[in-house]
């Protein structure tokens, strides 16, 4: 075979996003050797460049919490079945979920152990013991540990049985403090996944049956993937004094009067990767914003044995210099692949930018660099390499976010009616934004009739929905309407 005709084959293996996107998404997490299935069910490994992706996530948001005041700590695995059923709501919530240990050591158990879907009890239960006095508080913990939830129906990143997250938990004097905090940690997920992640997601209120199990209100933030459908990529809670109470997490006030703590959770899982991968991909593979990308710039000598020597010094000169500037580089001057080959490897595993260096470049002082997003080639002079490399990186970030908040925007749509919304939802995927008068029936009847749910009721709508699209009554409130993963 030729080396173009294998170059070509390389992508081909790639299903079109087009003709079934799942297929696509299972091909590109598979082909950039993401991650690989384990023996156990709903359950995967993360392969070193899957892995590296959480690695940055986690890098940028752990800064972001520690800029707030938070710290980390680490709670067991294990929590005893007498802890759920203080929270009544709560354990009703994740039942179906729960994995349970009822042998240890050869012997039967005398309190079951679940194996936690997420910690509040477990936090609850040692804050109860930490705190005493109003001088204990706020109490900012964050912890980053793997969960077990179960699922009946798993896909990679998005929802597997364990899965890898950071979840806050903090308590606080009064409801103002608590709701504050919650607030501002959903604004911290909202940047993040912006500015870092060059995903643009709608803020608001989760309604009531779509709410965090234990919680007094739930935020979240929504981002649309390449196939209309909904990733919740984060969430953030606002506790109460539920968990305060169920486990007696007081403080003695100013006044010397014993007051519960006002708490919150909130969190964001590897289903950012899948996110990612979902906003961002395309039919060649991969496409990962430069700043989280692990490999920012892949430089690529070309030209024939005679002249690889001096290129291939050249090239490492140039990767020097990148790296001093704190650009994450990688140089393949692998002999026995084709440049051709290595451009769609790496165009398929997302780098960002692509650097080229041949004879004819070396003696003009050129280096071509080439966009993985837009494709545009541009010939800079070796001496402005730095410098052309940054912009071209921080364009990139730019051009990513835009591209995927132009089909965001151009993906929704308003609907009065329930035949609407189902009838765009058959047409063309996406999110809508509806009235809704409040009643779980009319949102239940939305769901059964659709396939939709309730996203979020967006902070800024855009547009005010006049009327419930089940009932016709008067709104309460203007709703994002969607599929979700």
């Amino acid at each position: 075979m030729s080396n173009q005709k294998q170059d070509k084959q390389f992508v081909k293996e790639i299903t079109p996003q087009g003709e079934d996107f799942s297929r696509w998404y299972i091909d590109v997490i598979k082909k950039a050797d993401l991650m690989s299935y384990s023996p156990v069910r709903g359950c995967i490994v993360f392969k070193p460049d899957g892995y590296e992706l959480w690695e940055n996530i986690q890098r940028e948001l752990d800064r972001r919490f520690k800029e707030t005041g938070h710290r980390n700590a680490y709670f067991p695995l294990f929590i005893p079945e007498s802890f759920f059923q203080k929270e009544k709501e709560h354990v009703e919530g994740f039942n179906p979920e729960l994995p349970w240990v009822t042998e240890a050591g050869g012997e039967k158990l005398e309190e079951r152990l679940a194996i936690r879907p997420t910690s509040e009890t477990m936090i609850g239960h040692m804050y109860a013991e930490w705190i005493n006095s109003y001088r204990d508080l706020p109490l900012l913990i964050n912890q980053w540990a793997n969960v077990v939830r179960w699922e009946k129906r798993t896909l990679p990143f998005l929802r597997t049985s364990e899965f890898l997250w950071q979840e806050g938990h903090t308590a606080h004097e009064d409801e103002a403090d608590a709701r504050k905090e919650t607030m501002q940690m959903l604004e911290i997920y909202r940047s993040f996944a912006e500015e870092f992640l060059a995903i643009p997601v709608i803020m608001g209120q989760k309604t009531p049956s779509e709410k965090f199990a234990g919680a007094v209100d739930t935020y979240s933030i929504e981002a649309m993937m390449k196939d209309g459908k909904a990733v919740q990529a984060g969430t953030s809670h606002y506790l109460g004094t539920n968990f305060a109470v169920a486990f007696d997490i007081k403080y003695l006030d100013r006044e010397n009067q014993h007051q519960f703590c006002h708490t919150t959770s909130w969190g964001v899982s590897t289903r950012l990767i899948g996110a990612l991968i979902m906003v961002h991909g395309d039919d060649r593979g991969l496409a990962l914003p430069p700043k989280i990308a692990p490999t920012q710039v892949i430089m690529i000598p070309i030209g024939p044995p005679k002249t690889r020597e001096q290129v291939v010094g050249r090239v490492d000169e140039l990767y020097a210099q990148l790296k001093q500037a704190g650009v994450r580089a990688k140089v393949d001057d692998r002999p026995d692949q084709s440049p051709g080959w290595k451009f769609n490897e790496y165009e398929m595993r997302g780098v960002p930018v692509r650097v080229e260096l041949g004879p004819r470049d070396m003696e003009n002082g050129q280096v071509v660099l080439v966009s993985r997003i837009t494709g545009e080639k541009r010939v800079v002079q070796q001496d402005q390499f730095v410098e052309e490399v940054q912009k071209l990186l921080t364009e990139t970030q730019q051009e990513m976010y835009d591209r995927a908040k132009r089909f965001r925007d151009e993906s929704m749509t308003e609907a009065d009616t329930v035949d609407e919304l189902k009838s765009f939802l058959e047409q063309k995927r996406g999110f809508a934004l509806s009235g809704w008068c409040g009643s779980a029936a009319c949102e239940a009847q939305v769901k059964e009739e659709t396939g939709a749910t309730s996203r979020n009721i967006p902070f800024e709508p855009g547009v005010s929905k006049p009327k419930c699209l089940v009932c016709g009554e008067d709104a309460k409130h203007t709703v994002v309407f969607g599929k979700s993963y």
